[in-house]
Parts: C-alpha cells; sequence; structure tokens
C-alpha cells in the first residue's frame, strides 16, 4: 500500500553514506584531550582496579605511553600525580616543592614532546593528608588560605612548562588569583582552563583510586556544586570568565549535558567536559558483562558530549576512539 506521503524523514536514513553526509556533530580527534596519571613508585605500569584497561605510570614509562599517543595523532594531556603518603600534610607543601614529582615530569613531558599540549591539575587532595581539595581548620575547608596555595601551585607548574593550568578545587576567587600570580612571574601565556561547573559526583570514585585521594572525613560537598542545581553552573562560569579563565569545563559530562549546553550558551570561550572516571568503569564494565556494546556505547556518549556544546572532550577513551574518529 503506498502513501501520499511529500515528508519522509527516513530518506536521510537510508544508509551510510546518507547519514554521513548530513549528519551534524562529528568528534574529531582534534576535540580530546588525555588524561594521565603519573606515580613516583611502583611498577612502570600499575593496573586502577576500578579503571580496566587504565594506568598509573611511573615517569620514565609515562614518556613512553606518550609517544605512542604522538604517534596516533593525540596531542592533548591533562596530567595528575599520584602522591605518596609521606609526602601529604595540611599546608600543601608538597604542591610547591619545584623538584617534586609533578613539576618534574610536567619538564621532562615538554622537554621531550614540546609540540603536545599540556594541562595540569591544580588541587590539593592528592597532596592533603585530609584528602580534601584545600587546607583543613578544624572540619572546614578554607578558601583564602587554600587559593594562596593554588596560586603558588599554578606559577609552579608555568614554570616547569604547562601550556595551561586547570584549577579543579572548586575554591572561590582562585581563577582570579592564579591569573594574577601567573602574571605578576612573567607566564603571561600560561592559559588557565577553569573547572567551573564541578559538580560533588558519584561519578569519581575509580579516580581517587587512581590517586588515593578520596576525602579522609565527610565528603566534598562545601565547595563543589550541588548536581540539583544548574543556574549556579552559569553564574559560576560567569564570575571564572570575569576573573581571567581562557576555557571553562563542566564535569562530570554525561550526567550534566543540560550544563554543558547552558554553558556553551552564555559563553564564547571554549567550552571543555570531562567524561569521569565512573562514566569510563560503567562503559568498561556493562561491556565486560556483554550487556552493551563497548564501540557503539563509546561512540554514542563521545558524540552527545559535543553535541550538547563542548568543544573540548577530556576522555579515558580517547585512544579506543580513534579508528573512527575524523
Amino acid at each position: 500500500m503506498t502513501t501520499s506521503l511529500q515528508i519522509r524523514h527516513r530518506r536521510l536514513r537510508k544508509n551510510a553514506r546518507v547519514r554521513d553526509l548530513v549528519a551534524e556533530t562529528t568528534v574529531h580527534r582534534q576535540d580530546l584531550v588525555v588524561p594521565l596519571f603519573v606515580s613516583g613508585q611502583g611498577e612502570n605500569q600499575q593496573d586502577i582496579l576500578s579503571m580496566p584497561g587504565y594506568y598509573r605510570y611511573t615517569p620514565d614509562a609515562l614518556l613512553n605511553r606518550i609517544e605512542g599517543y604522538m604517534d596516533q595523532g593525540l596531542t592533548r594531556f591533562i596530567l595528575f600525580a599520584k602522591v605518596e603518603e609521606p609526602q601529604k600534610d595540611n599546608t600543601g607543601a608538597g604542591a610547591l616543592d619545584p623538584h617534586g614529582l609533578f613539576p618534574q615530569t610536567i619538564a621532562r613531558i615538554k622537554s621531550a614532546f614540546p609540540e603536545c599540549v599540556l594541562f595540569t591539575d591544580v588541587a590539593l587532595d592528592p597532596y592533603s593528608s585530609y584528602g580534601h581539595d584545600g587546607l583543613v581548620l578544624g572540619q572546614e575547608i578554607v578558601n583564602d588560605a587554600t587559593v594562596d596555595v593554588l596560586a603558588k601551585m599554578a606559577v609552579i607548574h608555568a614554570q616547569a612548562g604547562a601550556d595551561f593550568v586547570a584549577p579543579s578545587d572548586m575554591m572561590d576567587g582562585r581563577v582570579y588569583a592564579i591569573r594574577r600570580a601567573l602574571d605578576e612571574a612573567g607566564y603571561l601565556n600560561t592559559g588557565i582552563l577553569a573547572y567551573s561547573a564541578k559538580y560533588a559526583s558519584s561519578f569519581y570514585g575509580p579516580f581517587r583510586d587512581a590517586l588515593d585521594s578520596a576525602p579522609g572525613f565527610g565528603d566534598k560537598s562545601t565547595y563543589q556544586m550541588d548536581y540539583r542545581n544548574a543556574r549556579e553552573a552559569v553564574k559560576e562560569t560567569l564570575t571564572d570568565m570575569e576573573e581571567g579563565a581562557d576555557m571553562v569545563m563542566i564535569k562530570p559530562a554525561l550526567a550534566y549535558l543540560d550544563i554543558i549546553h547552558r554553558i556553551r550558551e552564555v559563553t564564547s570561550l571554549p567550552v571543555a567536559a570531562y567524561q569521569v572516571s565512573g562514566e569510563y568503569s560503567m562503559i568498561k564494565a556493562a561491556a565486560q558483562k556483554g550487556w552493551i556494546d563497548e564501540e557503539q556505547a563509546i561512540r554514542e556518549t563521545l558524540t552527545a558530549i559535543k553535541r550538547a556544546g563542548a568543544d573540548i572532550i577530556i576522555s579515558y577513551f580517547a585512544e579506543q576512539a580513534l579508528p573512527w574518529l575524523s
């Protein structure tokens, strides 16, 4: 039986060639940033049990791994450090050692691969004996004293060669303080990727396993955002823009696609989104059980993040996605 339909939407879906022709959203390898974990101790490649297929590396092994990424066209990285317990305290001293693991690894990466773009994590939780992103006084994570340490930390990263520092702490005023400290130290061209809308999320668990940075008491809800709020994310982002951020970020990504879209609507700055460890591990676990198609889930989720408005996607799936990226 034929009908008199003049509009048939399925004409544009009839085969893969047509679908590709009219696709509205395409993820490119240039959109992706690869998270890197460095550790000063242990085997060259260290398993992260809650993140199957992802690893921490010693500095030498990390350089070899980066070379492999670079050969595949992945040239943008964000670096995190696992700090050993004896180096942790409640002052942030470990974060301010220019000869420490983190700045020395930054320097080695940029010396070996000057053409890469390197973002560095600016936060105190890896260095904190309490596992919090700031200095602790009693049961309070104090803001202004933490910001002072973060600004000094950012300068050390810039001295080591970081292209962008990425404050992930969610302290008030830290973008302004970091921009001022970088400029006063002469690092006018070191950029800031602000974690502008970082939510207090249940999806960070595997990351905290990777860096041994889970909070020792309470949670992070006095400084990270309440997942019930959306307008607040816009307010936070506008503040970071006024304070000098060069890029803004939403974290996590998949449960906050609406936030990515809202931020995209209010800023002309590049918008980043972080597909976090829990989002990675859920897909991995379900795929291992045979419950989902892993490749299709990766493709769909990365595309959703881009479709929501992200220009930059930080993802543990970056390498796996390469075979089908433009």
